[in-house]
Order: structure tokens, then sequence, then C-alpha cells
């Protein structure tokens, strides 16, 4: 049985003493035997990485960074490795955000080099795949999410695909307050898992897939008690300490 993961993606949001006293509300919250079944993660800016790590340390609560180069090192003004992110304690990114496809250009190449660079750093690459409202409406959903997929993970052996989390996303309920009902996420989700054994029975049965698109506290039950939907990448909710340890409670029961 896959097990149940949340992850706070907190976007550029947040300073330093509001990040310590959200850290402080959330490690509380979810601390006991009721949240023994599900991860948690939280991905702070790059600038905070350092503090949560080492805030967090001890809690069951990981650190995972927003993005990453898919460059080990050297003349890249401005980005940040794979092995920089594992030195400082990170255990996991999230890669091929919408926001970062639309906003900077980020392609399937570009998504999938980053997964192999951050497999090889140890981290576990949170790949994020998701439809816009145009192409959802030309009924191409399906298509779009899967070649996003297989793309990204384009090579990788059965052990590296068991390493990988998927995200679905769609595009147009990132940030609009438009969530996709719980059979529209089942139905992608299904058919993710589905293009995923096209290369694996095994790796698809145990790889997580979770769903990103305005999840909250009042949503996260029904979303989460689908047959795919192993969790949620949650954005604004994260941000705030009583509803993402209500989305945490959440998955730890459906899981």
């Amino acid at each position: 049985m896959r097990k149940a993961l949340v992850i706070g993606n907190w976007k550029m949001n947040g300073l330093q003493d509001r990040n310590a006293e959200l850290l402080t509300e959330v490690a509380s919250g979810v601390a006991g035997d009721a949240f023994a079944s599900v991860d948690i993660g939280v991905c702070p800016p790059f600038i905070y990485l350092q503090s949560v790590v080492q805030q967090l340390t001890g809690t069951m609560i990981a650190t995972g960074a927003q993005n990453m180069s898919q460059h080990a090192g050297g003349a890249y003004t401005g980005e940040i490795s794979a092995e920089m992110l594992a030195d400082i304690g990170c255990s996991l990114v999230v890669l091929g955000h919408s926001e970062r496809r639309s906003l900077f250009a980020e392609t399937d190449v570009d998504v999938a080099e980053k997964v192999q660079a951050a497999l090889a750093a140890g981290l576990i690459p949170v790949v994020c795949v998701g439809e816009t409202l145009e192409q959802r409406e030309a009924g191409r959903a399906v298509e779009v999410v899967s070649q996003q997929l297989l793309q990204a993970i384009a090579g990788l052996d059965v052990t590296m695909l068991e390493r990988i989390v998927v995200a679905y996303e769609p595009v147009w309920a990132i940030g609009t307050g438009l969530t996709a009902s719980p059979e529209q996420a089942q139905e992608i989700h299904q058919a993710l898992r589905a293009a995923l054994s096209s290369l694996s029975i095994d790796a698809a049965e145990q790889m997580r897939i979770v769903y990103g698109g305005s999840v909250n506290a009042a949503n996260a039950d029904a979303l989460f008690a689908q047959p795919d939907i192993d969790g949620g990448l949650i954005g604004g909710a994260s941000l705030k300490a009583e509803d993402f340890i209500a989305i945490c409670r959440a998955a730890a029961v459906a899981g």
C-alpha cells in the first residue's frame, strides 16, 4: 500500500520570523501516531532552506526545494545544484511546476535533465504535470499529462522510477480557486498510473501520484478518498498552519 504524502509549496512567500512560527505550529500539530500514515514535507524559498532544515531536524517533516538546476556546477549565476540541496539537508525537490513552465519557459527536456540530476544527488524528484484549460476543453488532458510524464522519466530504470513522486496539477486550477472534482482528478491520476504501467507495472503500483490544484481543508477529504490520489502538493493552504494540518490529517485518514 502506498503511503500518503503531503507537500507544502510556499512559492515566493514567507519571512524568517513568520516561517519559524508557521513551522512550530505545523510540527506540533502533526506530531503523534495519528499522522504516522502520512509523509509530510515543506518547500520554502531557496533563501530560507537551511534555516528550515535546522528547525525541522528531529521532526517528521522533510524539507524540499521548489526548483533546481540540471547542471552540477559552474558558471550558472543564480542557480542551485542538486548536490547543494542535498548538502544542506534537503530530501526532495519540486520539478516542472506549471509556473516554471509558463513563466520561465522550462521544457520537458529541461525537466527530464533535472530529474536525472536530482536522482543522482539522492533527492526525491516531485515531477509536476498538468494541462491548460484550453487543452482540457479540447479533450487532450490525458494525452498532454501522459506525454509530459513519460518525457520527464525517459530512460530511467525501474529502481529509479520507484524513487519519483508525480504531482498532477491542472494549470487551470493553480491559484485560481478552481479545483478539479474528485472524479476529474481521479480520472487523470488513473491515466497517469496506466502510462507508468507501460514502463513497469510494479513501479506504477508503488509510485505516489499526488494532486495539486487549490487543495484546501474543505476538499481534501473527498480528493484523498480517490483510489489513485496519494496526497497533495499544497500551495496557498500550506501557509496557514491550521489548514495545512487539516489537509495532512485528511491524508493520514485516507492513507
